[in-house]
């Protein structure tokens, strides 16, 4: 077994984890908005310098057999809107209207008045209707254009227009402004899915296409024996020619969902609440039975699209967070001052304050420690923020500013929590990112829980749970309602398909798992279903789906066990508003407990074990937290 490597390229910091199948090991590195491939190459340089001694990029990347990756590359420039001008070329003012309407305000940021309405008649063949819609868009700074048509016969029309506009315009026209066909992406969910998964897609492509190109591109200047495999919002991965970009847009957080499921399953933890908490959000997941609910039509800021998408919900509380006094009160976010400039502490111009510098002030954090030694925070600057935005506002010393900071922080958290960690008083609070470890008990305590767990690869979680991840295609075929042989045909072909598509990854069938599925339009968009026997042939519309699936190796985990063995001796203590026990996660075994109040530390990430709480280490190397 070669090396297995997955990235996970947030957006304040990018997070490295691999493995050899004996060992897993760990980095991370400042995200590089300005070029994403920066960052990407520097976290690869970390990891060669944790392996090899020193930076050697050729012996890293031929002992590597599998690359997964995942960007914000896609969430940030949806959260942000920057993007292409697309514009939406269709036949049907009800089509029009109902995405308009589902999304009004994703609609403007994306299209705007980049729109044309064609006649039925005129979107199927070569006539001077169609041609001056696709050259009004183009005059009007569309540099991507959506064709979407209504109706049954939407994809014989997108066809029919496609050959006439292909025909009408010259070739230096087309490469400079792509027609995309919403027919040839998706042809399953009401028409306000297919609509806006295309228009979605439209929007992303090309910066998705250039970076993870540029990034592959890397990878074979140093002579990699695999192509770059990209991790999906859907738990799985492909290389970056089999990637569809909308595909992209979430899958960080679907890191934390997939690593999240493996380990509450490893542990049997029947009912758990996730929180990732990041610079900029922290993501909320619930699990039951270590699954999180999947919505087979998700919705991207409101917009219906007609892929699944895991229950998470992002809100605005993270490290980074902007932290103010306005009117007496404390607010947290949603503004965050990202890694540039970054919280006050990092000294690189940030005048804010955030938690990062109220965890600093409070003595959680150690400014020599902080981002494994390699990043010195700046107390005195961290108190300035504290007292200019807080303290001074609300007539508190620094400290009791910088609790009410975190009261407020925690108290945001918690309250996304509350209603369902009240159904669900006995329930764990998974605690991942950054930033999770250090606010685990605060929140519990907020929300009424009583047991956290906090897992060894916290501060690369999503990057952990990445690796946990399969190749993966799927193709999909509609079934003929008239005929009795529809199923056996498209079972054949779909099959077939997946053969090549295997074939291309350099896998044999034989290797792969097979799961098909019939997907069935209904007045919300489809359910899906497993293949069971004969198909209900009164369904109106009817599609099979295969997902071929090839199983690569995994991180090994260890014991399950959390029993109490030996009460653990502190390796320092950590000054601040109080003196706290430091322990070092590294040097603790299975068994080792202690009460808190303490301080357990990684070199990525510090966990707050707060008064009344006892954290135990697991036989795998988690620490779970009770009280």
């Amino acid at each position: 077994m070669g090396l297995l490597v997955s990235i996970d390229n947030g957006g304040t910091l990018t997070d490295v984890c691999a493995t050899d199948g004996v060992s897993t090991i760990h980095a991370k590195t400042i995200t590089t908005p300005h070029d994403l491939t920066e960052c990407f190459v520097k976290c690869l340089e970390a990891l060669s310098e944790k392996i090899n001694g020193e930076v050697d990029l050729p012996k890293l990347v031929g002992a590597i057999d599998y690359i997964r990756y995942s960007t914000t590359q896609g969430t940030n420039a949806i959260v942000q809107r920057k993007g292409p001008r697309v514009g939406l070329l269709t036949d049907d003012d009800a089509l029009l209207s109902g995405a308009m309407n589902a999304a009004p305000a994703l609609f403007e940021a994306f299209v705007g008045d980049r729109v044309r309405v064609v006649s039925p008649a005129a979107a199927s063949s070569a006539t001077s209707e169609l041609v001056m819609a696709v050259s009004k868009l183009v005059s009007s700074g569309a540099s991507r254009i959506v064709v979407a048509f209504a109706g049954a016969e939407a994809a014989t029309r997108e066809k029919a227009a496609k050959r006439a506009l292909y025909r009408a315009f010259p070739r230096h026209l087309l490469g400079a402004v792509p027609l995309l066909f919403s027919t040839e992406l998706t042809r399953i969910g009401t028409v306000e899915q297919r609509v806006w998964t295309s228009v979605v897609n439209a929007f992303l492509h090309p910066a998705m296409e250039t970076f993870l190109y540029n990034a592959e591109n890397k990878l074979r200047e140093h002579r990699a024996r695999k192509p770059l495999l990209i991790f999906r919002n859907d738990g799985n991965s492909t290389r970056v020619a089999k990637t569809v970009a909308i595909k992209t847009y979430s899958s960080g957080p679907q890191g934390g969902v997939v690593g999240g499921a493996v380990l509450l399953k490893h542990y049997g933890v029947p009912a758990a609440v996730s929180i990732d908490i990041g610079g900029t959000t922290t993501d909320i997941a619930v699990f039951d039975n270590a699954t999180v609910a999947v919505a087979d039509a998700g919705h991207i800021e409101g917009a219906p699209v007609s892929i699944p998408l895991s229950a998470v919900e992002s809100i605005g509380a993270g490290g980074g967070s902007i932290i103010r006094a306005e009117g007496g009160e404390i607010l947290v976010g949603p503004e965050s001052v990202g890694s540039a400039p970054g919280p006050a502490c990092f000294a690189r111009g940030g005048t804010s304050a955030t938690m990062t510098d109220a965890f600093l002030a409070l003595g959680i954090l150690d400014p020599h420690s902080y981002f494994g030694g390699r990043m010195v925070l700046d107390r005195e600057r961290a108190a300035r923020a504290i007292m200019t935005h807080v303290g001074d506002p609300l007539g508190l010393p620094l400290a009791e500013a910088a609790e009410a900071m975190a009261a407020a922080y925690h108290g945001k958290i918690a309250a996304t929590l509350k209603s369902w960690a009240g159904e669900n008083p006995g329930a764990t609070l998974l605690a991942f990112g950054g930033a999770g470890p250090m606010s685990a008990c605060g929140v519990a305590e907020m929300a009424g829980l009583k047991t956290v767990l906090i897992p060894k690869f916290a501060a690369v979680f999503s990057a952990y749970g990445i690796a946990f991840s399969d190749i993966e295609h799927s193709y999909m075929a509609e079934l003929a309602r008239d005929s009795d042989g529809a199923l056996a045909r498209a079972k054949a072909d779909l099959a077939e398909q997946a053969r090549r598509g295997m074939l291309a990854e350099g896998f044999d069938l034989a290797e792969c798992r097979l799961d098909y599925a019939v997907l069935t339009k209904n007045g919300s968009g489809y359910t899906r279903a497993k293949l069971n026997g004969q198909l209900d042939r009164a369904n109106i519309e009817t599609w099979l789906e295969l997902r071929v699936t090839k199983p690569i190796d995994k991180i090994a985990l260890g014991g399950t066990g959390s029993g109490e063995t030996r009460k653990a001796t502190p390796s320092g203590i950590r000054k601040g508003t109080s003196d706290l026990p430091l322990f070092r996660l590294e040097e603790l075994s299975p068994g080792d407990w202690h009460d808190g109040p303490c301080l357990v530390e990684e070199a990525f990430f510090t966990t707050h074990v707060r008064q009344g709480w006892r954290f135990v280490v697991s036989g795998n190397g988690d620490l779970f937290l009770k009280r």
